[in-house]
């Protein structure tokens, strides 16, 4: 009721009448159409999430009122926060900022910013859980599994932090960093990140007595890349530049879209085993690499449970050790 009699209020305005009507939302998918015919909401300006010039200049923005450090970079730190959100900033200042306070520090520092930048991005750390020695180990292969992966797999995105201090829900991560915003991403890169999300199981199954439920998270993103990949970009030489499924038009305002099925049984059959098939080969690809590099990953799971943190120089010199060069991300054509 409310929506119609917004529609006849705007309906019953005259052309001359100096009224505009502004609405925002987050969600375009689920506006009814109703909303969007002409003399309605009918011109629409996308906000998209700031490029890493418009992060440095909102970091300026939330930097004026606080004292930084000589050592601060913000134009650093705008390349390493892509997809954050103005609101993500600010927090990320904010955060900071209590960061310096509670350390004492007349300043904020760079090392604060980027410990603030992996709460909003990760959660914060819970030193005070506490976990069983075996669970530390599991956790340690897992993620210099992750880790050791990325580093043969040119395309992935560079590694920036390997821990097993708990952080938010999870028990470890392996944070990565892209160098630079991609609006694009090509099929091999696609592969690549898919590998490395896989290479912690496969680091547990290759290493380990057992297999634990630590994988659910890589194992929902990576199906999701594999089915995107066969579904909506075309990516399968199965079943060529073809893409399936199609979204139903939205029945009420709030509801998610669902996709409907247009393609036949055999079909999303062809579609479930290719699927598979990428997910198998990804999975064999970082298996294959972590038997290779397995004296590597044996001596990195150590150091990490040693020092229970890893940044991406620590694991450059312990490859260094073992003479291993890394492949550079190849040049574009």
């Amino acid at each position: 009721q409310t929506l119609n009699a917004i529609l006849v209020e705007m309906d019953g305005f005259d052309t001359d009448a100096s009224v505009i009507l502004i609405a925002a939302t987050n969600r375009p998918d689920i506006l009814d159409p109703a909303l969007l015919r002409p003399g309605r909401f009918d011109r629409q300006v996308v906000v998209d999430a700031p490029d890493v010039k418009g992060r440095e200049a909102i970091l300026k923005v939330h930097a004026r009122e606080k004292k930084l450090s000589p050592d601060v970079e913000l134009a650093t730190l705008a390349k390493s926060t892509p997809f954050f959100s103005g609101a993500d900033l600010e927090n990320l200042m904010n955060e900071g900022a209590l960061l310096a306070a509670l350390n004492g520090q007349d300043a904020i520092y760079q090392k604060d910013l980027e410990e603030a930048r992996e709460k909003v991005q990760w959660g914060r750390e819970k030193r005070s859980r506490v976990l069983h020695e075996d669970e530390k180990k599991v956790s340690a292969y897992h993620e210099t599994g992750h880790a050791l992966v990325s580093k043969f797999t040119p395309r992935s995105h560079p590694l920036h932090k390997v821990t097993i201090i708990p952080r938010g829900m999870a028990l470890g991560a392996t944070q990565f960093i892209p160098e630079k915003d991609h609006n694009l991403m090509s099929k091999r890169r696609i592969l690549d990140e898919i590998t490395v999300l896989l290479a912690g199981r496969a680091a547990e199954e290759v290493f380990l007595d057992d297999i634990t439920s630590g994988a659910q998270n890589d194992f929902e993103r990576s199906t999701e890349f594999a089915r995107m990949m066969v579904c909506k970009w075309g990516m399968s030489e199965r079943l060529g530049p073809i893409a399936f499924g199609k979204k139903e038009e939205p029945v009420f305002l709030g509801r998610d879209l669902t996709q409907t099925r247009d393609y036949s049984e055999k079909t999303a059959i062809e579609i479930d085993t290719e699927v598979q098939d990428i997910i198998g080969a990804a999975f064999g690809r970082a298996k294959s690499l972590l038997q290779k590099h397995i004296e590597i990953l044996h001596k990195m799971a150590e150091t990490l449970l040693e020092k229970e943190t890893l940044d991406g120089e620590d694991i450059d010199g312990i490859l260094k050790q073992y003479d291993i060069e890394i492949e550079p991300e190849p040049a574009r054509a």
